[in-house]
């Protein structure tokens, strides 16, 4: 069943005032951990390691130095800072340190870590990685009509458009997954503690949502697409990379709500996609690499419908936005990465 986001934010505005148990109103259907007393059980159903759990995170150091390493990687990956994934990385951290400092010895520690290294090394291979969350061995679902609720924010295509939704978004799910936690230790008050941040995000994110429709759909005129498009390269593709795997999960973002403008655009306009480089490298290597990303981006636009006349050209570092005169490379890489474009420019077909 689908929500407005109107419905979902009045929703979330509210508090519950039911006078129950906290773990009835959590919502708990995992039988084994509403099992207690005698009898309860703590076989591999209810929790307990097996072996692909241990393979998975036993080599995983839950202490101060693996997660100040990790952070370090992550500051360090490339793309928007400000997306899903690394916001998603970044909460993962800060609840496996949270779950550190509070001696937690149950394994999410290392869970919390591996889902935190995993979307971070994607980050840095630019490979895709999944929005979907996982079935984590300490984590039992609550309260699942808040996980409806993330799940119909997530379901809404204008959240591609609107980066500031994404953050909140991304930690309500990791908080959700750790009052999960909770409740599968039993501590069904601290998992209800939780509870008001995750609305607030969840309302923070709709809202969010909501305010990019209206700003990108003012009244019933929808915006006119911009005649040139620029795209950073650096947050477009891995570092050297230029193939469609190369592609970061911020860049496909940015270039699925790229392609859905393009496809309203009449078929007598044509577009013209131009890749370019700094002036680091030689010029021959620069040109072809210009080349390689433009023709990714036309067969990335392509895969997701655009069916406009496109004309692809690579023009190596011609035509730099910025001068640089750094003497140490990674200042004249930070300096020169205006230069590292792709530009996508409307035509009409007859000229």
């Amino acid at each position: 069943m689908k929500f407005p986001l109107t419905t979902l934010v009045c929703a979330l505005a509210l508090t519950g005032c039911a006078n129950h148990a906290a773990r009835e109103r959590l919502g708990i259907e995992d039988t084994s951990v509403l099992k207690s007393g005698i009898g309860a059980s703590q076989n591999e159903a209810a929790g307990a390691a097996n072996p692909q759990w241990v393979n998975t995170y036993a080599s995983i150091k839950g202490n101060r130095a693996t997660l100040a390493s990790l952070q370090t990687r992550l500051d360090q990956s490339p793309g928007d800072k400000t997306d899903y994934f690394h916001a998603k990385a970044q909460c993962w951290i800060e609840a496996a340190r949270q779950a550190s400092n509070a001696h937690d010895d149950w394994g999410f520690v290392e869970e919390a870590i591996g889902q935190a290294a995993m979307i971070t090394m994607s980050l840095e291979r630019g490979t895709p990685v999944s929005a979907v969350n996982p079935a984590l061995r300490t984590v039992s679902t609550v309260r699942p009509d808040l996980w409806n609720i993330v799940n119909a924010i997530k379901a809404d295509s204008a959240v591609v458009h609107c980066p500031p939704a994404q953050r909140p978004l991304a930690c309500a799910e990791v908080e959700l997954m750790q009052a999960g936690h909770d409740a599968w230790t039993r501590g069904f008050a601290n998992a209800e503690t939780r509870l008001p941040e995750v609305r607030e995000n969840l309302r923070k994110s709709a809202e969010t949502v909501l305010q990019c429709k209206q700003a990108i759909r003012p009244a019933s005129t929808p915006a006119p697409l911009p005649e040139k498009i620029t795209l950073r390269a650096d947050s477009l593709f891995h570092f050297d990379g230029s193939d469609v795997a190369a592609i970061l999960p911020g860049g496909k973002l940015r270039l699925n709500a790229v392609a859905l403008d393009l496809k309203k655009i009449p078929a007598a306009r044509k577009l013209k996609i131009t890749g370019y480089t700094d002036r680091l490298g030689s010029d021959a290597y620069n040109l072809r690499l210009s080349l390689l990303r433009a023709r990714t981006v036309e067969q990335y636009l392509r895969t997701r419908g655009v069916t406009l006349p496109i004309i692809v050209q690579g023009q190596g570092s011609a035509s730099p936005r910025v001068e640089c005169k750094q003497t140490k490379r990674d200042e004249l890489v930070r300096c020169l990465a205006p230069n590292r474009r792709v530009e996508l420019e409307l035509a009409d077909t007859a000229s």
